[in-house]
């Protein structure tokens, strides 16, 4: 093995100090590992605050008028440049990693964290996917999906040129923080996501709505996250008097711990990749309502640890939870183990490491 090599990780990603969530352990995780393998590195971020639990790093946060990516070229147009790059979140294919590739050719991993449109991209952007391909491809040297589904968006993207730099890690998260539902708390449900309009909680709202009165009378739905979309969604639950279902909740470092005390969580999503909130809820044994997209149904099965509608179906989500209140549809098996062996924080970072060439 070779030590000594320096790896850049930049991401678009704030840091926020009431969100610590799996990425922020799995970040945490990589640089630990690396650390004591003798390998320096230094991580850029959009932005966010410094905190204790990334004491131990390099860090330097975008300013608010910069981006990330123009973050780390200045960086390098002032130091040496890096052995390595890793990107997470950023936009594929641009003409960033051309300029990294210039500056003392690294190996650079590019790792899609991105969403794709539920009915996929129109035609204008699918023909600029792949021009940015054909230019810009070349310049990265391992392309990484979260889940098979966003492995082949990539190829189905960029090109079928990329199929063999083209890989899977899938996230993982520390199960070990989570605690374990033992008790039913029917009726008390958990939304964790950002609250942007894609994440389709306005749906949620809209079953909710349409629910038999005694049925909807008996849930209590708490909302975790916080987005550009949440004003929206709060005058929906106003104007419709459900302010008695619905909680805002705003951000939370104490997920892991508060899973627990729900029966399911509701993600009633139109994008995904592969989610953490999902690996997180089965992690503490909370069977998930989710849709079809992205990589859900890589990891959920319908009716063994999770029920799948189709997304934007507000009757057929409705139905689901009038069921699911009934006792008509119940999982009362153990979902975590699966999670535990699978989708562990320590097989991701052991993955992730396999990616690079000084290992």
């Amino acid at each position: 093995m070779s030590h000594g090599k320096h790896i850049a990780v930049i991401c678009n990603y704030e840091l926020k100090p009431d969100r610590i969530g799996g990425m922020d352990r799995f970040f945490k995780a990589y640089n630990e590992e690396l650390l004591q393998k003798g390998h320096k590195l230094t991580w850029f971020f959009s932005g966010g605050s410094k905190f204790d639990f990334y004491s131990g790093f390099e860090l330097h946060l975008a300013g608010q008028q910069e981006s990330v990516e123009a973050s780390a070229l200045n960086y390098i147009r002032i130091n040496e440049g890096f052995d390595i790059v890793v990107t997470h979140f950023l936009a594929l294919c641009t003409s960033f990693y051309k300029q990294l590739k210039s500056n003392n050719q690294p190996y650079i991993i590019a790792v899609d964290h991105n969403p794709r449109p539920l009915h996929g991209f129109p035609l204008k952007k699918r023909i600029k996917n792949k021009l940015k391909g054909r230019l810009y491809s070349n310049y990265v040297d391992c392309f990484v999906g979260v889940s098979q589904y966003t492995a082949d968006c990539i190829i189905q993207d960029y090109g079928s040129n990329l199929t063999k730099k083209t890989k899977v890690v899938y996230n993982g998260i520390d199960t070990s923080v989570y605690s374990k539902r033992t008790d039913e708390n029917l009726g008390k449900l958990i939304v964790a996501s950002h609250l942007r309009e894609s994440k389709g909680i306005q749906d949620l709202i809209e079953a909710v709505r349409i629910l038999p009165e005694p049925v909807r009378k008996l849930l209590k739905i708490d909302i975790f996250g916080e987005g550009p979309f949440e004003k929206d969604l709060e005058k929906m639950v106003a104007a419709y008097d459900l302010q008695e279902q619905f909680s805002f909740k705003g951000s939370s470092p104490h997920l892991p711990e508060l899973f627990r005390n729900y029966s399911y969580m509701l993600q009633p999503t139109y994008m995904e990749c592969f989610s953490l909130s999902i690996l997180e809820s089965l992690a503490a044994n909370v069977p998930v309502i989710t849709t079809p997209v992205g990589g859900n149904q890589e990891i959920i099965t319908h009716g063994q640890n999770g029920f799948i509608f189709q997304a934007g179906n507000i009757k057929e989500l409705t139905e689901l939870l009038q069921n699911v209140m009934t006792g008509e549809l119940n999982i009362s098996q153990d979902l975590n183990e699966l999670i535990e062996r699978e989708y562990n924080l320590e097989r991701m970072v052991a993955d992730h490491l396999k990616l690079l060439p000084c290992i």
